[in-house]
């Protein structure tokens, strides 16, 4: 590194960005870690060890996440490769997968589910009238069964883009030697879209490990991890944080395991297919397009269950845990508007202020990492990819272990909210924005900068305006799944300060699914409204970079 690259802006740039980095992101993880071996008494190590619960709760987390993993790969990979290849009545469904998965908090998919198929659900009832008997939707069933309808969608989403990739005439070459059409998929596709298929794989299998909402409202009695871990942070507080610390250490080790096995994986992928032409879809009429279509739409319309059974929860009358089905009223909506609209109120303001924060600060330093590299960059780099290997369970726990005191003490404001949505989603932008400065050509910024305009002009004049579509994508996206989170901010929330996740978390645990439901339609409404205009009235495609 020259001189002369001290006396330019982009390095304390650079500077500000690592240490603001370090203190919001390595800090806090560093105070989990050390606090594992910190406190009176054994170590938190040690009692995990010692303690059957928690044991237990560690290979439950596994099971699950391991059971899920296969099933979501069982499902999603044949859906992917039926929709590359073929076209079928229906196929337009598939191409709402995406949009479920973004407009669907985890924490309503698991409200609903337990309004169709709890003790009291719609379907338990109506199926008890015919003698027939379901089993209860707590524990296993319910955990695999809701988190399975959820997670299959990234297996499909990645799996879809590798077939659609893969240059046809390979196949079409083993099939002239010789080979079955059966065959050559699977000695010539397969070996290409494998990576992909076991990559997409490991990440279902993290956020099945780094899973709070459904695994807190259908575990139970059923130990799993994330469970323990907020269990142990709400009942010793601050006061001693040894035992949450260990278990939010736990999930970090599984998780980051698993990600450097997904490493290994992506290195391994041996095939590259630089110019191909992929397979045109084949059109599948009669009982061939029955066959495939009616699977494949059955998939998507279970997935779609959640929001019409939150719509119909909205408007349904009830007595306190007693939904009246059949009788509507629009009282449960008054609630959420006029009588206590501070959830509401909360949820855009907090995340509206975290979305700002976090689009700024990712546009910046993907920025300074891709277009004006030094020796702190690719610390940046590393540092702000820290995020995705930490649960929102284990976020909330770092931030009250490192803010609850001492001189930068933001416990109990709405501040550690904010802090918590910018972390934790900080990644969407940062891939975004990294992706798009890759093809904007240097010379566009140099031939600025020779005519007389400053650097730091040039950037606002020549580059920001050609980023504004990935920064428009990237900031719905972050709004999106900010204005749902729940694992990390029901840690560091106080009172008077509740979102609308956290507000709908505490009225299923009441028992209160009516009041539950209209908070939820109205969170779909927040999540849904921003996606429509983007795409519709600005032409931004929300899912070109997912």
């Amino acid at each position: 590194m020259t001189a002369a690259q001290f006396r330019t802006p982009w390095f304390w740039l650079s500077l500000l960005a690592l240490m603001l980095l370090s203190l919001f992101v390595l800090y806090p993880l560093l105070n989990i870690l050390t606090a594992s071996f910190l406190g009176d008494g054994p170590s938190g190590w040690m009692r995990v060890i010692e303690t059957p619960k928690y044991r237990q709760a560690i290979a439950n987390t596994l099971i699950l996440a391991s059971a899920v993993t296969v099933i979501c790969t069982l499902i999603g990979v044949p859906l992917a490769y039926v929709t590359a290849r073929y076209t079928f009545p229906g196929k337009a469904l598939i191409a709402l997968l995406p949009l479920i998965t973004l407009v669907i908090p985890e924490v309503i998919a698991a409200q609903t589910w337990l309004m169709m198929l709890g003790n009291n659900g719609l379907i338990t009832k109506f199926l008890r009238e015919f003698g027939i008997r379901l089993p209860s939707f707590y524990g296993w069933f319910g955990l695999i069964t809701s988190m399975s309808f959820i997670y299959y969608t990234y297996v499909y989403i990645g799996t879809v883009a590798a077939i659609s990739k893969f240059d046809a005439q390979l196949e079409e070459a083993a099939q002239s030697l010789g080979t079955a059409p059966v065959l050559s998929r699977l000695r010539v596709m397969l070996p290409v879209i494998l990576p992909t298929i076991l990559a997409s794989a490991l990440l279902v299998f993290t956020m099945a490990v780094g899973n709070f909402a459904i695994s807190m409202i259908l575990s139970h009695r059923l130990p799993l991890l994330s469970v323990a871990t907020y269990q142990a942070a709400v009942a010793e507080g601050a006061s001693d944080i040894t035992m949450q610390s260990t278990l939010a250490s736990v999930s970090v080790l599984i998780v980051m395991s698993v990600l450097f096995f997904n490493r290994w994986i992506v290195r391994r992928g041996r095939f590259e297919i630089v110019q191909g032409r992929g397979a045109r879809p084949a059109a599948l009429r009669g009982l061939g397009g029955l066959a495939v279509g009616r699977p494949s739409g059955a998939v998507v319309v279970i997935s779609l269950l959640p929001l019409v059974t939150i719509a119909i929860g909205a408007f349904t009358r009830s007595r306190g845990p007693v939904m009246q089905w059949g009788e509507w009223t629009f009282d449960n909506l008054i609630r959420v508007f006029v009588t206590a609209p501070g959830p509401l109120v909360n949820s855009l303001v907090y995340a509206g202020v975290a979305t700002f924060i976090s689009i700024v600060f990712s546009a910046l330093v993907s920025y300074l990492v891709v277009k004006k590299p030094n020796i702190l960059t690719p610390w940046i780099d590393y540092v702000s990819a820290v995020p995705l290997a930490l649960s929102g369970t284990v976020l909330g726990v770092g931030l009250l272990a490192t803010f609850n005191s001492g001189w930068l003490s933001l416990s109990g404001t709405a501040s550690i909210i904010v802090l918590a949505y910018v972390v934790r989603r900080m990644p969407f932008g940062m891939r975004n924005g990294q992706a798009v400065l890759h093809n904007i050509p240097n010379s566009l910024e140099e031939a600025s900068i020779s005519l007389g305009v400053p650097p730091v002009q040039s950037f606002f004049k020549v580059v920001l305006p050609v980023m504004l579509p990935a920064v428009a994508s990237a900031a719905i996206l972050t709004w999106t799944t900010t204005v749902a989170e729940l694992s990390a901010s029901i840690l560091v929330y106080s009172g008077g300060r509740e979102t609308l996740p956290i507000q709908i978390f505490r009225l299923i645990d009441s028992g209160l699914m009516a009041y539950a439901s209209a908070y939820g339609l109205v969170l779909v409404a927040v999540i849904l409204i921003p996606i429509i205009v983007a795409t519709k009235v600005f032409g931004i495609d929300v899912f070109s970079r997912r």
